[in-house]
């Protein structure tokens, strides 16, 4: 299970939520064997969620099998994404949850959109697997 190394303790019960959204998000993505997985905290810095969680998938079957994963794996605790965008073949899905915006990328899309570079002032939050 991931947990937090040095992220500042939650103080709100909404601070919490985004927290575990995140983790779960990054756990099961890590289950399913997707790369480089990353958790960019962007409060403060955008209104559209309280985090980014961002992974990498080899191949357009793990691209499928981590989306569904996250879907079901969610599901169960009874969080649905509000709207997902793209196709498994553009090499982007991006599920939003409200709090926390997941985006599943191919390699090569990952390099070209550079989120990390976009939102550089984002801190991260540490995952530890």
């Amino acid at each position: 299970m991931f947990l937090p190394k040095a992220v500042k303790q939650p103080t709100t019960e909404k601070d919490e939520r985004f927290l575990q959204i995140t983790l779960r998000i990054a756990e099961i993505s890590a289950d399913k064997k997707a790369r480089d997985i990353r958790a960019l905290d962007v409060r403060g810095l955008t209104l559209v969620a309280d985090s980014f969680v961002l992974c990498t998938a080899t191949s357009e079957l793990q691209l499928k099998a981590v989306f569904n994963a996250v879907i079901e794996g969610l599901k169960e605790v009874g969080i649905a994404p509000l709207r997902t965008e793209g196709t498994f073949r553009d090499g982007w899905l991006l599920m939003d949850y409200g709090v926390v915006i997941f985006h599943i990328f191919r390699e090569k899309a990952r390099e070209f959109y550079d989120l990390e570079g976009m939102w550089g002032d984002a801190p991260e939050i540490p995952l530890a697997g």
